[in-house]
C-alpha cells in the first residue's frame, strides 16, 4: 500500500469515483488517504461517505490536503477550475482524466514547471480490470512515473500512446464498456427467448466476455483464429455467425467508432 501518498480527485463523478473504488479494493491506498471535491456538497458527502474517504469543501483544501491531483472535472470547468490553484498545482503531481485535454492544453494552464500527465481510464477500473490510456508526452519525471504506475496498475492495464492516438485509443476502452453491455444484453435476450432465466443469461454472457478476453490476452491469438476455433464445418456457431454478418454487426461496431471520432474533430 502506498500508505505515505494522499490522492485528491478534484471533482468527484462516475469515473473518479469507480478509480476510487479500485485503489480502495485493491489496497494500494488507505481510504483516510483520499480526498474529493466537487461543486454539489450533499451529493459529494453521500458519494464520499459509501467509500470512507475524505470530502472537501473547496478544490483549494483538496489541493493542500494531497500529493497527487486527479483532475476529473468536465471539459468546459478545467480552465475555471485550475486558475485558482495553479500555485499549489505546481507542487503537487496532477494526473488528468478530462477527456480532449492532452500536454499541450494543460502546459498553456499550468504554472511553468508544473509534472502533469494526461489519461483515459474506463470504468472497469473499479473492479481491477480496467484500461488506462496514458499521453507519451508528459512532464512528470522517472520517479513519478515509478510511483504512478505502483499505484494504477494493480488496477488497470496501462497503455502509453503519441498524442495523435491517444482520442481514439481512448474511445476504444472508454466507450466500448458501453458497446459490451449492449452485447451481453442482446446476447442474454436471445437467451431469455429461448427460454434461459434473465439472470442466469446475464451472468454466462459476462463471464463469457471475460474469459474470452482473457484467452485472447494470455495468448495473443488473432480473433479471427478464435472465431474459427469455435466454428465447426456445418455446425451452429457459424450459422449464428453468418446471421451476425448479415445484419452488418462487424461493419456496425467499426462504424460507431468512426462516428465518435468524427464528432471529437
Amino acid at each position: 500500500m502506498q500508505q505515505n501518498k494522499k490522492i485528491g480527485f478534484l471533482g468527484f463523478g462516475n469515473m473518479a469515483s469507480a478509480m476510487a473504488k479500485g485503489l480502495i479494493s485493491q489496497n494500494v491506498i488507505s481510504p483516510e488517504s483520499i480526498f474529493a471535491s466537487a461543486k454539489n456538497w450533499e451529493k459529494l458527502c453521500r458519494n464520499t461517505a459509501l467509500l470512507g474517504i475524505q470530502a472537501c469543501h473547496s478544490n483549494k483544501e483538496l489541493a493542500e490536503s494531497a500529493d497527487i491531483i486527479i483532475l476529473a472535472v468536465k471539459p468546459y470547468q478545467v480552465e475555471s477550475v485550475i486558475s485558482p490553484i495553479r500555485e499549489i498545482l505546481k507542487n503537487r503531481l496532477v494526473i488528468s482524466i478530462v477527456a480532449g485535454y492532452t500536454f499541450e492544453k494543460y502546459d498553456s494552464l499550468f504554472l511553468p514547471g508544473t509534472h502533469h500527465l494526461s489519461t483515459i481510464p474506463n470504468t472497469p477500473i473499479g473492479v481491477a480490470e480496467g484500461i488506462l490510456i496514458c499521453e507519451e508526452m508528459h512532464s512528470l519525471t522517472a520517479e513519478e512515473i515509478q510511483l504512478f504506475t505502483a499505484i494504477f496498475s494493480p488496477l488497470a492495464l496501462l497503455e502509453w500512446v503519441p498524442t495523435k492516438q491517444l482520442s481514439v485509443a481512448g474511445t476504444l476502452s472508454g466507450c466500448g464498456p458501453a458497446f459490451a453491455s449492449m452485447f451481453i444484453e442482446a446476447l442474454a435476450d436471445g437467451a431469455v427467448r429461448a427460454g434461459l432465466p434473465r439472470l442466469m443469461a446475464y451472468q454466462l454472457a459476462s463471464q463469457m466476455l471475460v474469459g474470452t478476453g482473457k484467452l485472447q490476452l494470455q495468448t495473443g491469438m488473432h480473433p479471427g483464429a478464435m472465431k474459427d476455433a469455435v466454428c465447426s464445418p456445418g455446425g451452429t456457431t457459424i450459422k449464428g455467425v453468418a446471421k451476425l454478418e448479415e445484419a452488418g454487426f462487424r461493419s456496425a461496431v467499426m462504424e460507431a467508432i468512426t462516428a465518435i471520432e468524427n464528432s471529437a474533430e
